[in-house]
């Protein structure tokens, strides 16, 4: 089997750590590769990012080596945008694609809610973390940690809020979207990621909230390696194709599929 670099992104307020844990747990053929934002944790002294389209631009030229090689994408939350974001401008770019783009907790990028993002004062945040869930219970008792915390994601949520959904060509990756029965998303808006597909896609349904992905850890990496062997086995190669403007408008001829 062809070794595949996964890219993971961090939800909002979280590092990379989050998923360290994956990697005993995937089959040697694929390479996590836990991308780092700045602000936090090996890069806890550069300033957060609060502008979208510049930090993915940057994300881009640092993993453009892993970027060079057979590649998926993984967010969650604020991750899966950030990973729609990569996908997206390396499009444009013509630049080499990824296998898949799987998008976790999070509605369609044409159906963000910028309201959402729109209460950054501390009691506002706090009532989050506690709603999602997620955050241990040390970060709440340590006054520094939580004083940390908020500080990265206050700016997390400016990045969000700096989004600007732009219609265009669909990915022609194919696009799985994995999220938590009892999330707040809405299941219409959770659909909408449909329209970003140009192939094939699905959407899976987990039981649990925001985090659900903590608790299904296994059955959640299942699918990523079921998803990414499907791939390969189809012959799938990381591809580079001219920008969109070249195209003629053309779209893949596969269908798109819900499951």
């Amino acid at each position: 089997m062809r070794t595949v670099n996964l890219l993971c992104l961090p939800n909002a307020g979280a590092s990379a750590m989050m998923y360290l844990g994956w990697r005993a747990r995937l089959p040697h053929w694929i390479k996590l590769v836990p991308v780092e934002l700045p602000g936090r944790g090996r890069r806890i002294g550069e300033p957060c990012a609060e502008e979208f389209d510049a930090l993915v631009a940057q994300l881009c030229r640092e993993h453009a080596g892993a970027m060079r090689e057979p590649y998926a994408l993984f967010g969650h939350s604020m991750g899966a945008l950030l990973a729609y974001g990569v996908a997206r401008r390396q499009l444009l770019a013509g630049a080499p694609l990824p296998l898949m783009l799987f998008a976790s907790g999070t509605a369609g990028p044409s159906r963000r809610d910028a309201e959402r993002f729109a209460r950054t004062d501390d009691a506002s945040l706090i009532a989050t973390m506690r709603r999602h869930g997620g955050t241990p219970q040390e970060v709440f008792d340590s006054p520094e940690l939580m004083a940390m915390t908020l500080d990265i994601l206050r700016a997390d949520y400016k990045l969000c809020q700096s989004f600007t959904y732009r219609a265009g060509t669909p990915l022609p990756m194919p696009l799985e979207v994995l999220v938590g029965r009892q999330d707040d998303l809405g299941g219409e808006r959770v659909v909408a990621w449909q329209r970003e597909a140009g192939g094939a896609f699905a959407l899976h349904w987990f039981p649990g909230g925001h985090f659900y992905l903590r608790e299904r850890r296994d059955a959640v990496l299942q699918t990523l390696v079921r998803g990414l062997r499907q791939r390969l086995a189809a012959g799938g190669v990381a591809t580079r194709l001219r920008p969109p403007t070249e195209l003629g408008g053309l779209r893949c001829a596969n269908p798109p599929y819900v499951v």
